[in-house]
């Protein structure tokens, strides 16, 4: 039988349910997140963005080294953990720039920018360019895990952030 901790690390690490989606467990994890984002994560300000992901990463990372010990398993698909930390970091531009359109959430994040940065996370995360891919060996168990969904936020971060500026100076 498998003990508390290990319970609440594999919940931890899958994000509850979302990591047992049957089909593309990281995309619906980065869809939860990306959801998520305007009620948990936009409203606060940059400060508490930076500390809040600093905590996620560490809390992703220990639960991900843990997911990995107890289904014995490399980097086991069900472990969704780093897409909440890598999507979170491509919304961080968020609120910086002012957008006008249909809003989400309390923090009046844009839809549009929400799904842009949904398509760019995705799309960094699976491509995984360059340093993205050999970072995966940079840091050991979970924390490799983690480490290139955050190469993949900060790739597409700044092209988020770009992509508002330009809407924002078009409206």
């Amino acid at each position: 039988m498998r003990a508390v901790a290990d319970t609440i690390f594999l919940a931890l690490a899958r994000l509850g349910p979302a990591g047992l989606s049957p089909k593309a467990p990281g995309t619906v994890g980065s869809a939860v997140a990306a959801l998520a984002a305007p009620w948990l994560f936009a409203p606060l300000s940059l400060p508490w963005r930076v500390a809040v992901l600093a905590v996620l990463f560490v809390i992703g990372g220990l639960s991900a080294t843990r997911a990995e010990r107890v289904l014995g398993c490399r980097d086991p698909s069900s472990v969704v953990v780093d897409e909440l930390v890598g999507q979170w970091i491509t919304l961080l531009p968020l609120g910086l720039i002012s957008v006008p359109g249909p809003a989400a959430g309390p923090a009046e994040a844009p839809l549009c920018l929400l799904a842009a940065g949904f398509c760019l996370f995705r799309l960094f995360d699976i491509w995984k360019p360059g340093p993205i891919y050999a970072s995966q060996e940079w840091l050991p168990a979970g924390w490799g895990v983690m480490i290139d969904d955050v190469l993949a936020g900060v790739f597409a971060a700044p092209l988020l952030a770009g992509l508002a500026f330009v809407f924002a100076a078009a409206a």
